[in-house]
């Protein structure tokens, strides 16, 4: 179903889909200018460094990740928050199983 410009998303309706090893991911609210999407990682499963050219500022919703942005490492646990500017090489491994709440601007057209 396509939820863009939808005001509401409701987690039981939208299926999971897979995003690399051990990683699977939801699409939740979206329109043209921002997109929220549920990041859910298995213990030791490597969210591959990458760039894109949107700004992503991402919370911890739970487990434990060693996040790596431009070359800095810091590990983050359930509550903690990170931000990726734009173009720059960031990635993660989940020292722990958990999920990530990643919001973009604009939206990652090549998510959906």
């Amino acid at each position: 179903m396509n939820r863009i410009n939808q005001p509401f998303a409701f987690d039981s309706e939208i299926e999971w889909e897979p995003a690399g090893e051990g990683i699977r991911r939801k699409i939740l609210t979206y329109n043209s200018e921002v997109m929220m999407v549920r990041v859910d990682f298995q213990a030791g499963a490597v969210g591959t460094p990458h760039s894109h050219p949107h700004i992503q500022c991402s919370l911890v919703e739970t487990g434990v990740f060693d996040i790596t942005i431009a070359g800095r490492t810091e590990r983050l646990k359930q509550g903690d928050s990170f931000l990726v500017p734009p173009d720059a090489v960031h990635g993660a491994v989940a020292v722990e199983a958990g999920t990530l709440l990643d919001v973009f601007t604009p939206m990652r057209e090549d998510f959906v």
